[in-house]
């Protein structure tokens, strides 16, 4: 046997991972999306429907994640570093998991109608989403595409609109609001939804040090 034809067959040929990460942020992104949605209800059936709309996406997540982890257990070659794949699976299931986490804190911390900072933060959940969607999609073609270093610009400028609505909330809610109960409240579910857009910037990371690495 030919060298050339040995060394094929080591070649990384299953790209099945590259579906798994796709679907992943798909699902996030939907996921972001259901947020949006949620941060615009009050309590009531369209506010229980979206809730258990998350948890099934969520849970998907998971699946998906799990899924992605028992591939990467049966495939000696990979197309990229086993520990990337771990990571990037990884972070985007952080990325559902505090999505969810941020909804929920509606019904258990007793939120009636979320405020303006909760519904500008959603969209920044979104925002990062889709970037991060984009970025997966491009995954594909790392070899060929600089693109991720706009990808990257784009997860920082959203972390950092962020960090300032957040900041800017926590400034005036200990400045105006009375009710230490009601303080709490909205100090974690702004604290949460923050870490949404957080985890959109780990998923970035991991993105550009693959990109880096294999471009």
């Amino acid at each position: 046997m030919a060298l050339d034809q040995l060394l094929s067959i080591f070649k990384p040929r299953d790209r099945v991972f590259f579906f798994h990460f796709e679907a992943s942020a798909a699902n996030v992104l939907k996921m972001s999306e259901d947020l949006i949605a949620i941060m615009n209800t009050e309590p009531g059936s369209q506010r229980t429907a979206l809730l258990e709309r998350l948890e099934i996406e969520e849970r998907a997540n998971d699946d998906l994640t799990h899924t992605i982890f028992t591939d990467l257990a049966r495939n000696f070659i990979t197309p990229i570093d086993r520990e990337d794949i771990h990571s990037l699976a990884t972070s985007l299931d952080d990325v559902a998991d505090f999505i969810l986490a941020a909804a929920k804190n509606l019904e258990l911390f007793g939120i009636d109608k979320p405020d303006e900072t909760c519904r500008e933060l959603a969209r920044l959940v979104n925002e990062g989403a889709r970037v991060v969607q984009m970025a997966v999609q491009n995954l594909r073609n790392m070899h060929k595409s600089g693109a991720h270093n706009e990808f990257v610009v784009q997860i920082n400028s959203m972390e950092n609109q962020a960090d300032e609505v957040f900041d800017r909330a926590i400034q005036r809610l200990f400045a105006t609001e009375k009710d230490p109960i009601q303080l709490i409240r909205m100090r974690d579910t702004y604290a949460v939804l923050e870490l949404a857009t957080d985890k959109c910037e780990d998923v970035s990371n991991v993105m550009e040090s693959i990109m880096l690495k294999y471009a």
